[in-house]
């Protein structure tokens, strides 16, 4: 049987591409544990700057793989408790390692694959790419994390309208409702997003994961509270190589080179 990805090392970048291309990169139990182990080992590889999340074929992700669903011995109630399980390990590990994960959208995302890319910090896509949330034309409620970022990026009102009317989003809608960070032409996503990671992998990791942090953090944060966060996080910057290499690249008006 065939890998449901395959793991690239380019320097300092690392690309992770799903490889279900027949099946439109849907996700059964076998993608969403390789998902979970890679990104759990790739957010305490140190040699991993930056991470780009992609698709062969003409799908970024179609979501949950549904025969699959409806072939599980148990039913489709358990097939989702177990897929689910597998699939929030990977949401949770891009969402909270302080590395930049870029998704690189060729074609579909939709469902599951969704989620996934909005999990991701960055998405860039295809002129031809679509987003669609996919789970409630299907008598299913929104996973993967979907019903935490969708409404942080969009706002309630727009989230409640996706959730409830379910219309393909386009690449330029998507970017002009903040769903996306930028469009390329069809064919270039990938290596798009692969030389944005290497940009990305120049910059200080350590800054990079505190602001990270924080953001993630601040919707559910008192100001008060939120401020001591960001006063710790600070005086750590100072406190770190990375930091105290910045201010004197600033002073010394030359690029910094962090660790």
């Amino acid at each position: 049987m065939s890998e449901p990805l395959r793991v690239e090392h380019d320097g300092s970048v690392t690309r992770v591409i799903l490889t279900r291309a027949a099946a439109f990169n849907a996700l059964d139990m076998d993608m969403a544990a390789a998902l979970a182990e890679n990104f759990v080992t790739l957010a305490a590889d140190k040699s991993v700057r930056a991470i780009v999340l992609s698709g062969e074929g003409r799908a970024f992700c179609s979501g949950g793989d549904l025969k699959w669903v409806l072939a599980y011995p148990q039913g489709p109630a358990a097939a989702f408790h177990q897929l689910a399980a597998r699939f929030h390990i990977a949401i949770t590990e891009i969402r909270r390692m302080a590395k930049p994960v870029i998704a690189a959208l060729n074609g579909v995302a939709a469902g599951g694959g969704f989620s996934l890319a909005l999990a991701c910090d960055f998405r860039v896509m295809a002129e031809s790419a679509l987003l669609r949330q996919a789970y409630t034309s299907s008598g299913l409620s929104i996973d993967g994390g979907g019903t935490f970022t969708l409404p942080r990026m969009v706002g309630l009102a727009r989230a409640l309208e996706i959730a409830a009317f379910d219309k393909p989003i386009s690449a330029e809608q998507a970017l002009a409702w903040g769903l996306a960070t930028r469009i390329v032409k069809d064919g270039s996503a990938l290596a798009e997003a692969t030389a944005m990671a290497h940009d990305l992998a120049a910059a200080s990791l350590h800054s990079f994961g505190l602001s990270k942090g924080l953001l993630n953090d601040s919707f559910s944060s008192p100001l008060e509270a939120q401020l001591q966060r960001e006063r710790e996080a600070l005086s750590a910057c100072g406190a770190h190589a990375d930091g105290r290499e910045g201010l004197k690249a600033f002073t010394e008006k030359r690029k910094p080179a962090f660790t």
